[in-house]
């Protein structure tokens, strides 16, 4: 009986041992722990709200392009008018309160004329200067004056005009508007939480879109403009108005 129960004895002890050594072996090198195990997890979701503002306001300056066309039997007849007259316009605009370094000259150009009906095509019977003048001005008092100055002085042609906003005021109407829609998404994250029953923590992100601007000249304005630059009625122009665009969203925490 005892020879029977040794060899029993021995398997079973040699079995425990067995199993104590792989439990050490698993401690010993670092086997997985119950901290390292642990998931740990992290409110992901946000509240977010949207909001808009729109500012409609009044360009604050505008550029004026001022065309001339001469034409003379010579490159240094046509150019010595064409100069005459550019002077003349800058002249004219100067004594309007128009500084130096708001007028400006571009698009100059010199080319020959030549005889097509001839049926030569290569024989030049003269020269034209085209030249473009833009002056910016910031008084729109004194607008209408301008035009109708410059048109006084020599420019035969009205190319058109710009209003905008100064960089000053387009940063300031921008702040203005980028306000208005942040207090917008504030007001409306107040009433939407409150009415479904959350609780709102601090703001987490911002996300600004510009939509834009947008100009709206009024129609009788270009009227206007057309008749007088035609020589006839004093030249009418106002600036319309722009309007800024701005939509901003606010994401929340939830508590």
């Amino acid at each position: 009986m005892q020879k029977l129960l040794l060899p029993a004895l021995q398997t079973i002890l040699i079995s425990t041992l067995a199993v104590g050594s792989a439990v050490a072996v698993t401690r010993f090198f670092g086997g997985p722990s119950l901290a390292i195990n642990q998931v740990s997890t992290n409110k992901q979701a946000t509240f977010d709200v949207t909001g808009e503002s729109k500012i409609t306001t009044i360009p604050d300056q505008a550029e004026v392009r001022l065309g001339i066309t001469v034409n003379e039997p010579t490159v240094k007849a046509a150019q010595d008018k064409a100069n005459t007259i550019i002077n003349n316009i800058n002249g004219e605009l100067a004594k309007l309160g128009v500084e130096k370094k708001d007028l400006k000259t571009e698009n100059y150009s010199l080319y020959p004329n030549y005889d097509y009906q001839s049926g030569s095509g290569q024989r030049i019977i003269g020269y034209s200067v085209n030249a473009n003048l833009v002056a910016t001005l910031t008084d729109f008092a004194k607008l209408n004056q301008a035009i109708d100055a410059a048109t006084g002085a020599g420019a035969n042609q009205i190319g058109g005009i710009t209003f905008s906003l100064s960089d000053t005021k387009k940063a300031e109407t921008e702040e203005q508007a980028r306000k208005e829609a942040i207090d917008n998404a504030k007001d409306k994250a107040n009433e939407l939480s409150r009415l479904a029953g959350m609780r709102l923590g601090k703001i987490v992100n911002v996300m600004e879109i510009n939509v834009g601007s947008d100009y709206y000249p009024r129609p009788e304005v270009m009227m206007d403009a057309k008749a007088g630059a035609g020589g006839g009625a004093p030249t009418n122009v106002e600036p319309g108005s722009t309007s800024f665009t701005y939509s901003v969203t606010l994401s929340y925490e939830t508590l």
